[in-house]
């Protein structure tokens, strides 16, 4: 048993040092380290807690990785699940200060909402994300001009400079997928998207070209759901699957809400989104008609 909390301990650190979004996962590892622990000895969230002078829900929140963890906390914990060996316990303590740096996301902390954050701070680390949307470019996916549209259409955007902030942060968020070694997009757009001229025929064009660049590259794959397919699983809305390069952290499903998120992780809930976008892709014309696609609506707003 030392042995594979050892081995997962190694591939934690291994992870965040490769890892640009190292704090927040960082966070969910160790959260689902000390869970583990706890359940091998058979102690509740709230036994736990009252060792802490906290709640069974603080507990429940370290273990989701939602909030920082303080290092008297977490050092009365390992000594309630019996960890006594010095080398496992001053790594896991080490470890608390990595966890807790803040991604370059939070200094757009007046404008981002905290259940957003949560979600960058994975889609920061994902070595894999696959999105179906249904009104929107997706995010990663806009140019500044759409995405300062769409923002506009956001009742909680209160100046001018906060709608600057917003665009910002999501074209900053788009940086990792045309650098090298780039994480793996693939975007299924339904048809209703392109039918929706947010900011006008020009910015239409402007967003139809960069689709267009952005499905040349070898990391990007871009598909367009059309209505002559008719109805489809995915007809519930938009969601996005984001697989990371560890086996320690399972796959997340996320479904953004209007002012709140879910986020799924149990694997019958995200194989069941897995084979819906697996779906999708099969139905939806390929990736090179997808672009005779884009190109005859490019057409429509010339």
């Amino acid at each position: 048993m030392v042995a594979d909390h050892a081995k997962d301990l190694q591939v934690t650190k291994d992870f965040l040092a490769q890892s640009s979004g190292g704090p927040t996962v960082l966070r969910i590892l160790l959260g689902t380290q000390l869970r583990r622990l706890r359940q091998e000895k058979g102690i509740s969230r709230h036994d736990a807690g009252y060792e802490i002078r906290a709640s069974h829900a603080k507990i429940s929140r370290m273990e989701l990785g939602q909030v920082s963890f303080k290092k008297r906390d977490v050092d009365d914990l390992l000594k309630l699940y019996g960890i006594d060996d010095s080398h496992q316990r001053d790594a896991l303590l080490g470890l608390i200060s990595s966890a807790n740096a803040q991604g370059w996301w939070h200094k757009y902390g007046d404008v981002l909402p905290q259940w957003f954050g949560v979600y960058v701070g994975l889609e920061e680390a994902a070595s894999v994300i696959r999105t179906f949307e249904v009104q929107f470019v997706p995010g990663l996916l806009q140019t500044p001009d759409y995405a300062r549209s769409v923002v506009k259409l956001s009742r909680s955007a209160r100046s001018d400079q906060d709608i600057d902030c917003r665009v910002n942060m999501r074209i900053r968020r788009q940086q990792r997928f045309t650098e090298p070694d780039a994480p793996r997009l693939w975007a299924v757009i339904d048809e209703a998207v392109l039918h929706r001229p947010y900011g006008g025929n020009e910015v239409m064009r402007g967003q139809i070209e960069h689709l267009l660049d952005m499905g040349r590259r070898p990391n990007i794959t871009l598909q367009v759901a059309t209505f002559a397919m008719g109805g489809h699983p995915a007809a519930g809305g938009p969601f996005s699957i984001l697989r990371f390069p560890t086996p320690q952290l399972p796959d997340v499903v996320y479904l953004e809400q209007l002012s709140s998120a879910l986020y799924f992780d149990k694997y019958e809930d995200t194989h069941r989104y897995a084979q819906t976008m697996d779906h999708l892709a099969t139905q939806s014309p390929s990736p090179e008609r997808s672009a005779d696609i884009l190109r005859e609506f490019l057409e429509r707003y010339s």
